[in-house]
């Protein structure tokens, strides 16, 4: 990809303001927590694996600017930044994964100095980095053996480079059967009320000369009755045990219109995004954003004064609709029960 969604650099974490786009592509350079947490509720950074390692160079920021020379207010501290962390977006399971897998890491090495604990944070938050750019690479790639000469895809929300560090899941397996020389024409969901197909998806896709059409979310169904639809990808947030998925609100309504047309629902995602500690997507916490972000969307009022909203950010696409999940170790179908543990075995 030509852009990198961020990265650390001199002792900031270096990404793009995401809510500027597509009219202003702009880096903002984060030292300090509260900004970097105001950055994630607000939108500036997004996207499961994204939001992930971007909390994971929090949580190198928490230690490094610890002043505590006592190690038990060093680990206190880092509890602190930990759960103020994953509670900036309950939904996305990557968050807290990311979170706790440096959490534990101190904590399995506690007999180490302050300094020690702080190199092997920035050690260990640059090795989730370089691993979220080799598994997006391999979802691709598995991914795009679903993907005909010729395609027409239909996709939900931005699940490129802009969602990850800089290749992406579901968008990137289109951007594998690009590169290996598959025609490509990709239905683009506007993705309301944030619109983040309409203004990342048209964005990412427009950098690698991919043939795109912009619609409404609500033309979707009409798009699948008239055209001859190959299939369709998204993204995930979390997947429960058992194959249900959360992912950006408007997903399941893809997925029913998917299922009533015959045409093939996948869904793109690292193994981190499974969160095998819950059996069904009933259990998964669903994030319910700002009423102003429908009555007021960008600044421009468009409700009554006092009109009640209902805005979850996600909805639970059941396991029955999805056709198959794409992740680094390949393809997985159902019954994603018995097929999903296996799936962390082969990787």
């Amino acid at each position: 990809m030509p852009v990198t969604t961020l990265q650390w650099v001199d002792g900031k974490i270096r990404m793009i303001d995401q809510t500027l786009l597509p009219t202003e592509l702009k880096y903002l350079h984060i030292d300090n927590l509260e900004v970097l947490a105001e950055a994630i509720r607000n939108l500036r950074v997004r996207g499961a694996p994204a939001i992930g390692v971007a909390a994971a160079f929090g949580m190198v920021l928490a230690g490094q600017q610890a002043p505590y020379s006592d190690k038990k207010q060093f680990l206190a501290g880092l509890d602190n930044a930990a759960s103020f962390l994953k509670a900036t977006r309950p939904t996305a399971v990557n968050l807290a994964w990311a979170v706790d897998r440096l959490l534990k890491g101190v904590r399995q090495r506690e007999n180490l100095d302050i300094p020690d604990l702080k190199r092997w944070l920035i050690d260990e938050a640059m090795a989730l980095y370089g691993q979220d750019r080799d598994i997006n690479r391999r979802i691709g790639a598995h991914g795009e053996k679903l993907i005909p000469q010729n395609a027409q895809v239909v996709t939900h929300c931005n699940t490129g480079a802009l969602a990850t560090v800089d290749y992406g899941t579901a968008l990137g397996v289109i951007y594998s059967a690009h590169a290996n020389g598959k025609k490509i024409h990709v239905w683009v969901d506007e993705t309301r009320p944030l619109l983040q197909g309409a203004r990342l998806n048209m964005w990412e896709l427009a950098q690698e000369n991919i043939d795109a059409t912009l619609i409404c979310d609500n033309m979707a169904a009409m798009v699948m009755r008239k055209h001859k639809i190959d299939l369709c990808i998204v993204g995930a947030d979390r997947i429960a045990r058992n194959g249900d998925t959360a992912n950006k609100i408007g997903t399941y309504g893809l997925a029913v219109a998917a299922r009533h047309h015959g045409v093939p629902f996948y869904v793109a995602a690292p193994i981190s995004t499974i969160d095998f500690a819950i059996a069904s997507g009933v259990e998964i916490p669903i994030e319910e954003r700002a009423a102003s972000e429908i009555t007021h969307g960008f600044g421009r009022q468009t409700a009554p004064e006092g009109a009640k909203v209902y805005a979850p950010a996600f909805d639970v696409t059941p396991v029955e609709l999805i056709s198959g999940i794409i992740t680094e170790s390949g393809i997985i179908s159902s019954p994603y029960e018995l097929q999903l543990p296996k799936s962390l075995k082969n990787t």
